[in-house]
């Protein structure tokens, strides 16, 4: 009986290894409940959470806990063994067919988590040796707990929540005094409901031609990412740092700035990405806007005069920063670009600087309308940084292509265009017009846009329509998710039969492969969901 009962507890350990890490995966992805999100995600998933053949290991647990003779003690325990080898079973072929775009990473703060949920997992051990507990009630809360996986994790999280903020304070301080240390170093924070990665790796290259610039790496545009950057990268030789500024709700691009006082500024777009933890329109507004409120008067904020949001947005503050107007279709914008080709070789463009009549030509890897603007920011700060023509057309040739953003790649018969990273009604959309320049068959390969609150359907209904405009062939991944997509398709009279459902977005390549005919196939996949969002 002895060995069965360490049996049961061995394969139950392996399980709630399993679960652990896709539990602690998910709180990292939801920036460890920032705002309530790991909450929310819980509640959004609750069937695939909490309806598990877990379910069925304590009802046996709750059975073997009221059983009075040995054989029957011995039957429950060899079902509760069954029922966790078959969970074990499931959950690892799961895992398998999971696709993690953000694999998880085992970070100090990740150690000191499972380092508490161990703690929390032994407290049943430790009521039996103070013999509090008897064995089948141990069995039984380990069932429970197991099952509750996630809300363990959850406790664990808010258990370690006050020594995390002591942490994160030692290194506040210890960043902003290496900031302070450095009082030569220019200070420039990007923002934008899109684009702020490609918009600060363009800045990064083209300023890299004269400066010695640290940019922020990969998307790491969080409170701790910007420490971490500036306490294990800055050193004494950069010129200029440049900082990305991502936020979710109303107040945090302030509080980013009060961390790293910018000088200079960039607003890429506005639009409604993460509409739904902003809460509206005009918080997203006025929580982008933060950047510029905040700079200096004798600092600079880079604008789109094309942007509604941007050039009808009111300045609070009255002194406040000198601001260059970028642009493509208004006249009057300080820094202009016209005259705009592109081809699956990139894009070609004139740059007009106001109070000049020469244009100048600009060539550039990357594709789309919405990079030009990013560019035309890039290049009007570098100017005010007093780069050369010259100098700013040698940077923006060597610009390459951001991963998964519109990234173009020639795939076994077609040309695949990336744009998997995420996505966004505006950016969507810009996508959309990149496909439609091309000269070929155009497929679109989409799950549809996330995060857009009360709005999601409404808007991935437009997009269908917008799709039904560009695309001759459809690729949904997710039957129920894209639902408002074919809605939109077929509003439009897009033929259904060109209109196909996969739920992995791996077997899209094999049916693109099989679709090869006489024209080129471009294919554009749009966005990736995140492994916080299942179908």
């Amino acid at each position: 009986m002895r060995y069965l009962v360490c049996f049961v507890l061995f394969i139950q350990f392996l399980y709630i290894i399993y679960s652990t890490k896709r539990s602690v995966h998910m709180l990292q992805q939801n920036l460890y409940n920032e705002n309530n999100r790991f909450v929310k995600w819980i509640f959004n998933n609750k069937k695939s959470v909490l309806l598990n053949l877990n379910i069925y290991g304590i009802l046996f647990s709750i059975l073997l806990f009221y059983s009075k003779k040995e054989e029957i003690d011995i039957f429950f325990l060899s079902v509760l063994i069954l029922v966790y080898v078959v969970s074990l079973y499931i959950d690892r072929g799961k895992r398998k067919l999971e696709q993690n775009k953000k694999p998880l990473v085992i970070t100090s703060r990740v150690k000191r988590l499972l380092f508490t949920i161990m703690l929390l997992y032994l407290i049943p051990f430790g009521l039996y040796f103070l013999k509090i507990f008897y064995r089948n009630e141990v069995l039984l809360t380990l069932a429970i707990m197991t099952w509750l996986n996630f809300i363990v994790v959850y406790i664990a999280n808010c258990i370690n929540h006050p020594l995390e903020r002591l942490i994160y304070h030692k290194f506040k301080k210890q960043a902003q005094q290496k900031l302070k240390d450095n009082p030569y170093l220019k200070i420039v924070g990007i923002t934008g409901s899109y684009g702020k990665t490609s918009s600060k790796n363009i800045l990064n290259e083209i300023l890299n031609v004269k400066f010695n610039c640290l940019a922020t790496p990969k998307s790491l545009n969080t409170f701790n990412g910007l420490m971490i950057t500036i306490n294990n990268k800055l050193s004494k030789f950069d010129d200029i740092f440049i900082a990305e500024m991502g936020a979710y709700v109303k107040g945090e691009i302030n509080g980013l700035c009060k961390l790293v006082n910018p000088k200079y500024g960039i607003i890429t777009s506005i639009g409604t990405a993460h509409l739904e933890t902003f809460g509206s329109e005009q918080n997203i507004i006025d929580g982008k806007m933060e950047l510029i409120e905040y700079l200096p008067s004798d600092g600079i904020g880079i604008l789109n005069k094309d942007d509604e949001k941007q050039k009808k947005y009111k300045i609070k503050k009255e002194n406040h920063a000198k601001i260059v107007w970028i642009g493509i279709d208004s006249k009057d914008a300080d820094v202009k670009a016209e005259n705009i080709k592109c081809t699956n070789k990139g894009t070609s463009f004139d740059i007009i600087f106001k109070g000049e009549k020469k244009k100048y030509k600009f060539e550039t890897k990357l594709l789309g309308k919405h990079n030009v603007y990013n560019i035309l920011a890039s290049v009007a700060l570098g100017y005010e940084f007093g780069l050369t023509i010259k100098e700013l057309q040698q940077g923006v040739k060597s610009v390459q292509p951001v991963e998964h953003r519109l990234e173009l790649k020639k795939l076994g018969n077609f040309y695949q265009i990336d744009d998997a990273y995420n996505s966004n009604p505006v950016g969507a959309k810009s996508a959309l017009d990149v496909l439609d320049m091309m000269d070929g068959k155009k497929i679109v390969v989409t799950p549809g846009m996330v995060e857009l609150g009360s709005r999601e359907k409404e808007l991935n209904k437009e997009f269908g329509k917008q799709i039904a405009s560009v695309a001759d062939i459809v690729v949904l991944i997710g039957e129920n998710r894209t639902i408002p997509i074919k809605e939109g398709l077929l509003e439009k009279k897009f033929k259904e039969k060109n209109i196909y459902v996969l739920n992995d977005v791996r077997d899209a390549y094999t049916l693109i492969n099989k679709l090869k005919g006489k024209e080129e196939l471009y294919a554009l996949f749009e966005n990736d969901l995140p492994d916080t969002y299942t179908e």
